[in-house]
């Protein structure tokens, strides 16, 4: 029974941080990522531009400004995340959960970043519970974040799971050409370089075991 309030907890934490993304994509109308990052025919789009990051959802990466890749990699992690409308709604959880200065610390970090298509595929049934518990909210986030290394989509796939800030391994394996978290969500575009961190843009949200 405390096993299934507190999974019920979680998916209930996750689906309120869904809420920012439910106003983001009714009005931002202009920007459809999700065929994007999923069509490998756009993995190779943009060319040198892409500073390193490979995968399909690249395409979706701005192709100048400060939310492109040029743009990013002069930024620490919260920072490139914030100019990338990509990543809107992980924005919005990360401030909720007051580790805007964390993530823009000195690192290195290596940071799994769900898109908002990824956090719009969470049920919205329990939205209007749990957005203000920020120890769970805490949780979820630093499951994303490995602390102390920056970690190329190659290392990972050598090393098979690390350790993350919220304290949970996490595995990677490989799926065809797509580097899969936990068996569960695809890295749509790898290698992302910011200022402290390496990123791993990723097609679902993780969730605690």
């Amino acid at each position: 029974m405390t096993k299934n309030r507190t999974n019920t907890r979680y998916l209930v934490a996750a689906g309120l941080l869904a809420v920012s993304m439910i106003a983001a994509s009714c009005g931002d109308k202009d920007t459809d990522t999700s065929s994007a990052l999923n069509d490998p025919a756009t993995t190779t789009a943009k060319g040198a531009d892409m500073m390193g990051a490979t995968g399909p959802g690249c395409s979706a990466v701005p192709a100048d400004g400060s939310g492109s890749f040029s743009g990013m990699a002069s930024d620490p992690a919260a920072t490139a995340a914030s100019n990338n409308p990509l990543l809107s709604t992980l924005v919005d959880a990360v401030k909720a959960a007051d580790l805007v200065d964390t993530l823009n610390g000195p690192g290195p970090f290596t940071i799994f970043a769900p898109t908002n298509d990824a956090f719009a595929k969470i049920p919205a049934a329990d939205l209007n519970a749990v957005l203000a518990d920020k120890a769970l909210l805490t949780k979820i986030l630093t499951l994303h974040v490995v602390a102390g290394d920056q970690l190329s989509s190659a290392d990972l796939l050598v090393k098979g799971k690390v350790t993350t800030v919220e304290g949970q391994e996490i595995t990677f394996t490989k799926d065809g050409d797509t580097v899969m978290v936990n068996g569960q969500a695809a890295v749509g575009c790898a290698d992302v370089q910011v200022a402290n961190a390496t990123v791993h843009i990723i097609d679902s949200v993780l969730m605690p075991a």
